[in-house]
C-alpha cells in the first residue's frame, strides 16, 4: 500500500485561539475524515492516526505559521489534497500550503529550535518607554523565574527582542528558545517588562527548524 507524508503550513485563527494542543490534533483528524482522505495509523494495540504537530501553541494565542505532518495511505497529488482540505477545514483553520516529506524523515517536533512571536498592544503604549524597559531587561545577565515549582533563567531563552514603531501601538517582535527543557514563553517576557499579558494580543509568526542531519534525510 502506498504511503505518503505531507506537511501542512496553516494558520490558527481567533476562532480556535482557546483550543488546546490535543483538541487541535482531534480537529485535524476530523478534518481528514470529513475530506475522506485515508489516514495512516500507528501499529500496536491502540492504533492512532499518524498526525504530528510541530509544537504546542499556548491557549489564547493565534498563529500564522503552524506546521503539522500527516501520513496518508494514498498517492494523491498535493494540489488535490489541498483543494479537498480547504473545502472541509473549519473556521479558524486556514491552510496556506502543503508539501511532500520523506516518509521516514525525523519527527517534526525534534527539529524545532525557536519560535517567533508578534506581541501587539491592545491599548496605546509609549514606544520610548517600552524600548527602555526592554533595554533594561536584556541588560540583565540572569532573569530568575519559577515555573511549576522549579527555578530557571529566562535570559538565555530570549534570543531576539525588537520593537516596530507605530503611531500609538508598538509591536514587540520576539524570537525565543523552544528547545526541550529550554522553552520560553512570551508572557514571561511581558511580566518582566511590567506589562499585563492580557493587554497584548500574541501571535506566532514563525517556527524555526534546525537543518536535517545527513542520516536524517531518508525516503
Amino acid at each position: 500500500m502506498t504511503m505518503q507524508r505531507i506537511r501542512i503550513h496553516f494558520s490558527k485563527g481567533e476562532e480556535l485561539q482557546f483550543t488546546g494542543h490535543l483538541d487541535l490534533h482531534k480537529i485535524w483528524e476530523r478534518t481528514f475524515r470529513r475530506a475522506h482522505l485515508p489516514l495512516a495509523y500507528s501499529q500496536g494495540f491502540h492504533p492512532q492516526p499518524r498526525i504530528q504537530l510541530a509544537c504546542a501553541l499556548p491557549l489564547g494565542f493565534t498563529s500564522t505559521a503552524e506546521l503539522v505532518d500527516v501520513w496518508l495511505e494514498s498517492d494523491l497529488a498535493l494540489d488535490e489534497i489541498s483543494r479537498i482540505l480547504k473545502e472541509t477545514a473549519q473556521p479558524g483553520l486556514e491552510i496556506h500550503s502543503i508539501e511532500s516529506i520523506p516518509v521516514y524523515q525525523t519527527p517534526l517536533q525534534n527539529r524545532v529550535t525557536s519560535t517567533v512571536y508578534d506581541l501587539m498592544f491592545i491599548d496605546p503604549m509609549d514606544s520610548n518607554d517600552l524600548e527602555e524597559r526592554i533595554s533594561q531587561t536584556l541588560a540583565k545577565s540572569t532573569i530568575l523565574r519559577e515555573r511549576r515549582g522549579k527555578a530557571y533563567d529566562l535570559r538565555p531563552l530570549l534570543e531576539e527582542v525588537t520593537v516596530t514603531h507605530s503611531e500609538t501601538r508598538p509591536i514587540i517582535h520576539l524570537k525565543i528558545s523552544a528547545l526541550p527543557g529550554a522553552t520560553g514563553r512570551p508572557e514571561e517576557l511581558l511580566e518582566e517588562l511590567g506589562i499585563d499579558p492580557f493587554t497584548v494580543d500574541i501571535q506566532r509568526v514563525q517556527i524555526i527548524l534546525r537543518p536535517l542531519l545527513p542520516e536524517e534525510v531518508r525516503a
